[in-house]
């Protein structure tokens, strides 16, 4: 059997085995428990520094990047990754402090357009500069250049393989 058989074979198998091996599931498990980390010490900063949560500055952040500072609630629960459900409770709360306001859609009456208020611009870029230095703090600092290029390889590698499961997932419900 060729070299080139037995990698095939070898890389056939590991796609076939069922359960990660145990050095597989060390760097699983240090990827989840160190990006947990990294997001809550991102969170905990980010309230600190500014009072908003990280679901505040996600969405304020999306509105901020949109044409006209709004958008369909359906669009912003799907570009934030949220459920339709827990982004109108968060709404709601934010509407409550003047971040954002909730309107009915112009062209379809049974959806409704969240828009970035004045408060909510200003609050989006007061927390926008120290949010960035915890990034900087907490992530990027941690990595050396060659590192930070390696993370961003895997991550889109990490990506890539994602949407290619879920249109392998589209294709055969289709």
């Amino acid at each position: 059997m060729s070299s080139e058989d037995e990698a095939v074979m070898e890389q056939s198998g590991k796609s076939a085995r069922q359960s990660p091996t145990p050095d597989e599931l060390a760097v699983w498990r240090e990827y989840v428990e160190t990006a947990e980390a990294i997001r809550q010490a991102l969170a905990a900063g980010l309230q600190a520094t500014s009072g908003v949560s990280p679901g505040d500055y996600a969405v304020l952040l999306a509105l901020s990047e949109s044409e006209g500072h709004r958008l369909r609630s359906s669009v912003l629960a799907e570009g934030i990754g949220w459920e339709r459900s827990r982004l109108s409770h968060h709404l709601g709360r934010m509407e409550s402090r003047g971040l954002i306001r909730r309107r009915k859609s112009g062209n379809d009456s049974r959806g409704a357009e969240v828009e970035l208020t004045d408060d909510g611009a200003r609050t989006f870029r007061a927390s926008s500069a120290p949010h960035l230095r915890l990034v900087r703090r907490f992530f990027i600092d941690a990595l050396a250049p060659e590192d930070l290029e390696a993370v961003g390889r895997v991550a889109k590698s990490l990506r890539r393989h994602l949407e290619e499961i879920a249109l392998e997932q589209d294709n055969a419900q289709a």
